[in-house]
């Protein structure tokens, strides 16, 4: 199995699951010198680095984040609740290796506040999807999703956790099947 990058942005719930998954995990990266994910990777052994994109532009931030990975000897980038759109030029040096999960069931509700469109729409199913990423925002070919039922009184944050619960589920199982290519 190929070994993973993973991008988180926060506390690292989906990057949690893929670890206690038994993934192959190189390096933890952040956005945020504060992301409580970090810190949990870190007791574990795993190799981490937090580089902040304030005030260096987001060429010079993302070189810093493809030479980290590189170095880290990932083959696989995963993002794990990263919020940052990444651009073409590095989409592109990890063409058809970085995947994501996306807390809808695309091509449905892209981007964000997904839950709360989801209930605005009267939907009775919700869920996640794993895709590989483009340069276009959660348009990759999709590789697995999960359904999860939109119940009566459901907002945006009961939703949200019935969601995680279906990532953490399907995550791990696509993307070890992803990184065994």
């Amino acid at each position: 199995m190929k070994t993973v990058g993973i991008l988180i942005s926060g506390r690292g719930s989906n990057m949690m699951a893929l670890v206690d998954a038994g993934i192959p995990v190189g390096l933890v990266a952040s956005d945020r010198p504060d992301a409580p994910g970090l810190a949990w990777a870190k007791d574990r052994g795993i190799a981490t680095i937090a580089l902040s994109p304030r005030g260096i532009g987001k060429a010079a931030y993302e070189a810093q984040v493809d030479a980290a990975l590189r170095e880290a000897g990932c083959e696989v980038v995963a993002l794990a609740g990263y919020m940052r759109l990444l651009s073409d030029a590095f989409v592109g040096r990890w063409r058809d290796r970085i995947v994501n999960i996306h807390p809808s069931l695309l091509p449905k509700y892209k981007g964000l506040d997904t839950h709360a469109r989801a209930i605005a729409a009267g939907d009775t199913v919700a869920g996640c999807s794993v895709h590989v990423v483009t340069e276009e925002l959660d348009a990759g070919a999709l590789l697995g999703q999960a359904e999860v039922p939109v119940l009566p009184g459901d907002g945006p944050d009961t939703l949200a956790a019935r969601v995680l619960e279906a990532e953490h589920r399907l995550y791990p199982r696509v993307l070890k099947e992803f990184a065994s290519r």
